[in-house]
């Protein structure tokens, strides 16, 4: 019998103890290729989308950027007099002057934000021709005059808007109520964006202050000229000015891709970790199962053998088996794939976030790395199983089945997990003591991973210790079925610690992060009980960076029973230094009531003092690394300002988890430089109430701003809960990512209490017949699972929590001091791991119950 028949005889004749591994593969391949459709469908999407958004030749301001939020307001433009040299340009068809903003707030009649939840962004501008390119008017007509606007259909859906519905925009220089006067509809899919069109000069006044200018001028051209003719023809008319960026079609479609390409990769290469998480905890449950199955057939190798077999064909027939497994489970995880990329976009659109199935992209290579890497680590992970298998010599033949475990190769197993343990342990001791982020990050990761490694190749030796302890504590409560539980998890040690390692890596993570989340958020409120003296900070909510308009400062400042409001900017500069290098720097500019707001560290000078004629503050890091000081000069370029010569008044510290690196000056300071015009609006506002009026202070404010309902006033407990819900949200993600890992242990539980039922066939036949009964059964075999998942837990836990206390001291030295390990999660963690155990064991105990007695005695080995 060749090795191929043999392989193909020993795959089918235990395809039901494959199964489960096959669904491990299918599992971790399905989440690679559904991460690579989904992202590229993602790219499929605004590739198209910016492509027809994109008019034959764009001409915009030179530093104009894609994703620029305005700090005035108003988003960069250029005079309107360039339509007319641009239209003298040969090839030119048709040149229009265009307006886009993304500094809006549009709310309907009942004060409700009609923008993305998703982070998407709501724009405002005028209607031109360029807009036919991607939408088409299908209800109505486009604005003609100030009292008119026209929505996209897929934000009319979403709010159930219709034609005579009133909106609301807010901008920079007021409000703008307009009825809806036409719906558009997107001729291709709209990832999520709210858009809103008004008129022309409407938009030219409300969204850019001036009637004559526009934030980028479109240009259709002629037919039989090329983009790249017509765009040396534009550039011609315009003399080659340095003033103005002119892109063909496809290079405005490059930069607005660029624009999204980071969000995009750190998507993508973030849910390809976990996937290659879930690959790692997969290994284990595929080398538990060929390693059980090589167990189980020690006496049919060993006839192989007896017969003439070499050592090379055992084990190729059992790596020919793991080719067989890698290949139906990465093609089932392919398919999978798509599938959970359409589900993915699915949840997607039920959040926001509209992609279009006729868009699912499914790239050659996808299918191709899928079934590579499944192939590649399912037969990895079967090697060392197979070399075993090829070791079984023919005297096997007359032996029971199974192999006694090899004692000297065990003692040099823990020998070579401790070197690795105690190395990892020294590398995390390293990083609690580095004094730079940098240098520790290094000795974390070296850490993580010595560690990591190190508990795998320990495992069978932890087992024998862990599994004792919690079985005085779980399983000896439970009488001789316990202990008989507790005999089956200690018979073989490998076998449980590969089992409980699976379960252990995504517990381990769980752990880390619970505990570095709730260390920043214990800093952070820590910092702010410490730090903040105002009563209440007023900013945009949501995230996005938006600054609050005039009106909305305006109506903060004239609010009730406050003794004071302080106005805070972001003001963008040039530091020269007396080196003569530069650095572009952002200046917090803001009155010398920030003082009482916000208290910090001042490490030489007087803070105060910043808030002088002509001075400022600078950071610790900042002074030491150019090794400034109290009293020196630096010469500061105001962005869209003059230059200004500035003293440096006072360093401070930097160890701060709140305003860390900041450089403060005085809004007047600031004001003689910049002109109004330039400006930048408030990025947040600190308000203290006046004495005993802390409750009605807050009502006037949360009244003041409820014209904008993206604006949100916090007192201290709403920051503090506002901050703690963000780092909640992201955690949470990341544990639904997890979550993959998880139930891939879960499986390996399982795979290993269904095979290990196999391998006990004649036991558990034996022991019915001497009088246990089939309840009694099932529980040995529950009891058995919630120990080797407590084990896993354990060990996941403790590893996860030194991490994260390592972890913490790095981010100390960012000025996230406090250590906070969340025991209430940790707990809940290590509870529900029993259960998880429970629920694995159900099915292998089920059919342990149902064997026939007289049939599983009769059971040869």
């Amino acid at each position: 019998m060749t090795v191929w028949k043999t392989s193909m005889r020993n795959f089918f004749a235990h395809k039901g103890r494959m199964a489960l591994s096959a669904v491990a593969v299918l599992l971790s391949v399905a989440f690679v290729c559904g991460t690579l459709v989904f992202t590229d469908t993602m790219n499929t999407t605004f590739d198209k989308l910016f492509a027809a958004t994109s008019a034959d030749v764009t001409v915009s301001p030179k530093t104009a950027k894609v994703d620029d939020t305005p700090e005035n307001g108003k988003p960069q433009s250029l005079p309107a007099s360039v339509v007319a040299q641009v239209e003298k340009a040969d090839g030119v068809k048709k040149a229009e002057g265009a307006i886009s903003s993304s500094a809006v707030t549009v709310v309907d009649s009942h004060n409700k934000n009609m923008g993305s939840d998703t982070g998407a962004p709501t724009l405002a501008g005028n209607w031109t021709t360029n807009d036919l390119r991607s939408m088409e008017i299908t209800s109505g007509h486009a604005p003609r005059g100030p009292t008119e606007v026209m929505v996209d259909a897929d934000t009319a859906d979403k709010h159930d808007l219709k034609i005579g519905d009133e909106l609301r925009t807010i901008a920079v220089t007021g409000d703008i109520r307009a009825r809806i006067s036409g719906i558009a509809t997107f001729k291709v899919t709209n990832p999520g964006a709210a858009i809103v069109y008004l008129d022309t000069a409407t938009a030219q006044q409300m969204l850019l202050g001036s009637p004559d200018v526009f934030t980028q001028i479109s240009i259709t051209a002629e037919p039989g000229f090329s983009d790249t003719q017509l765009k040396q023809s534009v550039a011609a008319a315009l003399d080659g000015s340095a003033a103005y960026k002119v892109q063909t079609q496809k290079e405005a479609a490059e930069a607005n891709k660029d624009s999204m390409g980071d969000f995009l990769d750190v998507m993508k290469y973030a849910m390809l970790g976990f996937a290659g998480i879930a690959f790692l905890v997969g290994i284990f449950l595929i080398v538990n199962t060929f390693s059980m199955l090589v167990a189980q057939r020690t006496r049919e190798i060993g006839l192989m053998r007896a017969i003439g077999s070499s050592r090379k064909q055992v084990n190729r027939s059992v790596l020919l088996e793991a080719v067989l497994l890698g290949i139906v489970g990465s093609i089932l995880g392919v398919a999978a794939g798509v599938g959970l990329a359409v589900g993915l976009m699915k949840l997607m659109g039920a959040i926001g976030m509209e992609l279009s199935t006729g868009d699912l992209t499914v790239a050659w290579t996808t299918p191709v790395i899928g079934l590579a890497l499944g192939i590649i680590v399912t037969v990895l992970a079967a090697y060392i199983p197979a070399r075993r298998a090829g070791k079984v010599s023919p005297m096997a033949a007359l032996r029971d089945a199974g192999t006694p475990a090899d004692a000297k190769s065990g003692w040099i197993r823990a020998g070579i997990g401790l070197v690795l343990t105690g190395a990892g342990a020294a590398a995390l001791w390293a990083t609690t003591q580095a004094d730079e982020a940098g240098d520790g990050s290094a000795f974390l990761g070296l850490g993580v991973v010595l560690t990591l490694i190190g508990f795998i190749v320990i495992g069978p030796l932890l087992a024998g210790v862990v599994v004792r302890a919690l079985s005085v504590v779980v399983l000896r409560l439970f009488g001789p079925v316990g202990r008989l539980a507790e005999r089956n998890a200690l018979r073989n040690p490998r076998r449980t610690g590969a089992t409980g390692a699976a379960l252990m890596i995504g517990l381990a993570l769980v752990a880390c992060l619970s505990v570095v989340g709730s260390s920043m958020v214990a800093s952070a409120t820590d910092a702010l009980d410490k730090s903040v003296g105002a009563d209440f900070i007023v900013q945009v909510g949501g995230g996005d960076g938006r600054p609050l308009t005039k009106q909305t400062s305006a109506a903060v400042e004239g609010a009730p029973h406050l003794a004071h409001v302080t106005h805070a900017k972001e003001v963008q500069a040039r530091l020269t230094l007396s080196d003569g290098s530069t650095e572009k720097v952002g200046l917090s500019a803001t009155e010398p009531t920030y003082t009482q707001d916000l208290s910090r560290d001042t490490l030489s000078g007087d803070l105060s003092a910043a808030y002088g004629k002509d001075a400022m503050s600078v950071g610790s890091e900042f002074a030491e690394r150019h090794g400034v000081k109290v009293g020196d000069e630096l010469t500061v370029a105001f962005d869209h300002g003059r230059t200004a010569r500035l003293k440096i008044a006072a360093v401070t510290s930097d160890d701060s988890a709140l305003d860390s690196g900041a450089m403060y000056t005085n809004l007047t300071t600031v004001a003689r430089y910049v002109p109004a015009v330039s400006m930048p609006l408030d990025s947040m506002l600190f308000a203290k109430a006046a004495p005993d009026q802390q409750d009605q202070a807050y009502e006037s404010l949360k009244a003041a701003v409820a014209g904008d309902p993206t604006v949100k006033v916090f007192d201290q407990t709403d920051f503090k809960q506002n901050l703690k819900d963000q780092i909640g949200q992201l955690l949470n993600i990341v544990y639904g990512l997890l979550a993959l890992a998880i139930i891939v242990a879960v499986l390996g539980v399982v795979n290993t209490l269904a095979l290990s039922v196999v391998e006990r066939t004649r036991e558990i036949g034996l022991m019915r017949a001497i009088g246990l009964s089939r309840r009694q059964l099932r529980r040995m075999i529950r009891l058995e699972s919630v120990v080797i998942a407590l084990f896993g837990a354990l060990l996941g836990l403790g590893l996860g929590m030194g991490w994260g206390t390592s972890a913490q001291k790095l981010l100390a030295l960012e000025g996230f001091g406090v250590l906070e390990i969340p025991w209430p999660t940790i707990i809940t963690v290590f509870v529900a791991s029993a259960f998880v155990g429970l629920f694995a064991a159900l099915v292998p105990a089920f059919r342990a119950g149902r064997m026939n007695v007289l049939n599983a005695i009769a059971t040869d080995g």
